[in-house]
């Protein structure tokens, strides 16, 4: 795919520059630009997580400025997407998309969204000046709101897998620091770290979308393994893809019996407790095992990058962008592109980190005073080089999830070998691959 930030830099955002130029020499502000909307309302999804609880907690500072009414609807990660669908299948209320990294495709190839550029061409008066594009990480941006060469959507809610660890318990077994490849992690400090009813590691795995992106995904590409390769069949009979999924067998035995059920809340809580000394999980968590009415272990709470491969640090990579739904009516479409904006701003950055969000404004990162977030460094550092493509994004992802979760499950249950396994995803995935049309043309190799 192209390097989405330079192809929009060089195109759609000419239209952005100029109505930008032309707002700044007017003095933009967000009061004005909102005037011919105030009384509108708008309707999006959010879900139960600290980056929505942040954002809806500066909302009233949104409204009071703008005189748009912003109607929360909020649900669980594992509804969201279902919800969303029926809403644009019906032509619904939903006025924003709210849009998982591998949501994407689906989305844009269903037209149920804007187009950055066309939205701010149909409505230049609105644009702000200070959006500034190019402050948004090039990762981030490209892998969230971007799809086949166009723009969608702004990064909202963005986070990096990091690997948080108990620098008490590690220096209690002889450890000055994390281990920084994913073999050391195993050989070197599962056994010190595991006994007495403690566990080195938690992986969380549970039977939904944590187990193929959290778990499964995880141990791939740091490998040198991936989903699929260049013509779009399964690479997971390779010799690297393989390599990572049996590591993960023999990983298990450095972590807490029924792993196969925990979800986030569970691997993030036997963190929290002190029964795990380290887990891979979302950024977006470190609120939760830094505070101390959630967490007995907060001031031995530090932040690393996850470790290393055979191929190199590619850490998982999840999160959202908020795009334009192409349902609504204009009034609508220019009240919900003013709320992204707002909320996606590099003014508001600092404000929305310090709630406990995850900006992926790349200025906000680089501002003294920072120090008590210590998942920043680590964070930074893997948006440079993570894979868009973690899972792929294409709009058949949803069916294929199901057939990973159900033979990743069975592999780390013994009930089935990796390569066992693995055959029969490849099987599945290149059948639902062959049905959407990859192989005949019809689709382009797009993830």
């Amino acid at each position: 795919m192209k390097n989405l930030r330079n192809l929009y830099c060089s195109t759609a955002v000419a239209s952005l520059v100029a109505t930008g130029a032309v707002a700044g020499s007017h003095g933009w502000s967000l009061k004005d630009a909102a005037a011919p909307y105030a009384g509108t309302t708008i309707d999006v999804v959010f879900l139960l997580r600290p980056g929505y609880e942040a954002i809806e907690a500066m909302l009233p500072a949104f409204e009071e400025e703008t005189g748009i009414n912003v109607n929360i609807i909020k649900h669980p990660y594992e509804n969201a997407l279902g919800e969303q669908v029926r809403d644009f299948v019906a032509g619904g209320d939903l006025d924003i998309a709210l849009i998982d990294l591998v949501w994407i495709g689906n989305f844009a190839e269903n037209d149920w969204i804007l187009p950055l550029a066309e939205v701010q061409e149909k409505f230049p008066d609105i644009v702000d000046p200070n959006l500034d594009i190019d402050d948004f990480f090039p990762l981030v941006l490209n892998a969230f709101g971007g799809w086949n060469d166009t723009i969608y959507g702004l990064p909202f809610d963005n986070y990096s897998g990091l690997m948080f660890y108990n620098r008490c318990m590690l220096e209690e077994a002889g450890f000055d620091g994390p281990p920084a490849t994913w073999g050391e992690l195993k050989d070197v400090y599962g056994p010190a770290l595991t006994g007495d009813g403690k566990y080195a590691f938690a992986l969380q795995s549970k039977r939904n979308e944590t187990q193929s992106a959290d778990s499964f995904a995880r141990v791939l590409w740091p490998f040198g393994g991936s989903f699929l390769n260049d013509e779009f069949r399964s690479n997971l009979m390779s010799e690297e893809s393989q390599a990572g999924l049996k590591f993960r067998q023999d990983l298990m035995q450095y972590m807490p019996d029924g792993i196969v059920a925990y979800d986030h809340a569970e691997t993030v809580n036997a963190f929290a407790q002190g029964d795990v000394a380290m887990i891979t999980e979302w950024s977006a968590f470190y609120s939760t095992v830094v505070s101390p009415e959630t967490s007995t272990v907060a001031d031995c709470v530090e932040i690393a990058p996850e470790p290393m491969g055979p191929a190199g640090r590619k850490p998982a990579l999840g999160g959202f962008s908020l795009a334009v739904a192409s349902q609504a009516d204009e009034a609508e479409q220019a009240a919900a592109y003013l709320f992204i904006q707002w909320a996606t701003s590099k003014e508001n950055a600092r404000e929305y980190l310090e709630r406990g969000g995850v900006p992926a404004r790349q200025s906000v990162y680089m501002e003294d005073g920072l120090e008590d977030f210590k998942f920043v460094p680590a964070l930074v550092e893997s948006w440079q080089d993570g894979v868009p493509e973690f899972r792929p994004r294409f709009a058949e992802w949803p069916e294929i999830t199901e057939i990973v979760q159900e033979w990743g499950t069975k592999m780390m249950l013994g009930e089935v070998t990796t390569e066992e396994g693995a055959q029969e995803i490849g099987t599945r995935m290149e059948e639902v691959l062959e049905a959407a049309g990859y192989y005949s043309g019809d689709k382009p190799l797009a993830q």
